[in-house]
């Protein structure tokens, strides 16, 4: 179960310790694909990228949510 993270009296959300992990998974992501070449044959990088964070973040939240 997800619960607040409590920081100095202030209560935060999960997610900012997931966004976070998730962003740079992304980031690793994007630089092998430039490295190999494989970023240049994709038909529309952006869209490859969003759906990558998007899956790096369900994945965060399944492992670190239990």
């Amino acid at each position: 179960m997800l619960s607040e993270l409590s920081l100095g009296g202030m209560l935060f959300s999960p997610m900012v310790v997931m966004i976070p992990l998730a962003f740079a998974l992304s980031l690793i992501t994007r630089y092998v694909l430039y490295a190999t070449g494989i970023y240049q044959k994709l038909w529309k990088p952006p869209w490859v990228e969003v759906a990558l964070f998007v899956c790096y973040l369900a994945g965060a939240v399944r492992i670190l949510a239990g």
